[in-house]
């Protein structure tokens, strides 16, 4: 029999099926919601939250973005994230943070008439996001990332990922397992939910926030890890051709970890297989999540 999963609910623990909304609420009709994605693993020391604080501090600010006035702390979300782990019993697992208007009916300016903001904070048993043995086969999409002249693309907010979905689709039906999406300059951006970082004569090349890119925290944990090791690493904007002609290819998120890029529209990258710099960093931060490095013990909070 199925263990019953908790969900945190506006202070309260809510059993999972009865976590509902109406189906006429205003993130439902029109995509107004906001997220967080949060890992926690089976670390040296116990059950380990992988950069809670730097989550957390992300998600208000896209909610300060999103003019949504969360009525929480950010000590108070710390504390309902550990709450939510803790009563699941969860080891590794992902959790998601959701931020949303309760109101119902089909009108547009309905959370002007009631403001009001919940929020709900899930943690679930979530093995890693498009892991393909060998690395994953990858297409430039059509689609271009949204832009500030649009929407945020440093928030996130649920509005953003319909386009993201749109890449994926198309990407798929390509026969690829996922897309990259360009800048509105036409610069590379991101996968649809994942920043991606080329490797070209042993430097480390990403795309700077400029590029319309969401600031990724798996992101600046593996600048700053990769610099620890000694790498020389660049945030400059990345030619299509780049992707073409780099080394190695990989993406970093909360839900994929590090995954290699083994070939972009059809022209492999470093003979078709993970390359030794993106194997050295996917090594390194699965020893530091799982609390084997001490220098980044703070990274960590245990449940």
């Amino acid at each position: 029999m199925a263990t019953q999963q908790y969900i945190w609910m506006d202070r309260k623990m809510v059993p999972e099926q009865k976590a509902t909304i109406h189906i006429l609420s205003h993130p439902v009709q029109y995509a107004s919601g906001i997220f967080e994605g949060t890992r926690a693993f089976k670390a040296k020391k116990g059950t380990a939250i992988f950069r809670l604080q730097d989550h957390t501090h992300r998600f208000l600010n896209t909610a300060r973005i999103a003019r949504m006035n969360i009525p929480y702390s950010e000590g108070e979300l710390n504390n309902a994230t550990i709450a939510v782990v803790a009563k699941n019993r969860l080891g590794d697992c992902y959790i998601r943070p959701f931020g949303y208007y309760p109101v119902k009916g089909v009108g547009l300016t309905n959370p002007v008439k009631d403001p009001r903001v919940s929020v709900a904070i899930a943690a679930f048993p979530f093995a890693k996001y498009l892991e393909k043995k060998g690395g994953l086969t990858c297409k430039v999409s059509s689609y271009r990332k949204v832009s500030s002249s649009m929407l945020s693309p440093r928030a996130k907010l649920s509005a953003n990922y319909m386009g993201s979905l749109f890449a994926s689709f198309e990407a798929k039906e390509a026969g690829c397992d996922e897309a990259i999406l360009l800048s509105e300059s036409g610069h590379v951006a991101e996968g649809p939910a994942e920043n991606i970082f080329i490797v070209n004569d042993g430097v480390l090349i990403t795309p700077p926030g400029a590029a319309n890119i969401l600031m990724g925290i798996t992101r600046d944990s593996i600048i700053k890890i990769a610099k620890d090791l000694g790498l020389l690493v660049e945030e400059r904007n990345i030619h299509r051709e780049e992707l073409y002609t780099c080394d190695e290819a990989f993406f970093t998120g909360t839900a994929i970890e590090i995954e290699p890029i083994i070939s972009v529209d059809e022209r492999k990258l470093g003979g078709g297989k993970p390359g030794p710099v993106t194997q050295m960093l996917n090594e390194t931060y699965m020893q530091v999540v799982r609390g084997e490095k001490e220098e980044y013990e703070d990274w960590l909070t245990y449940v």
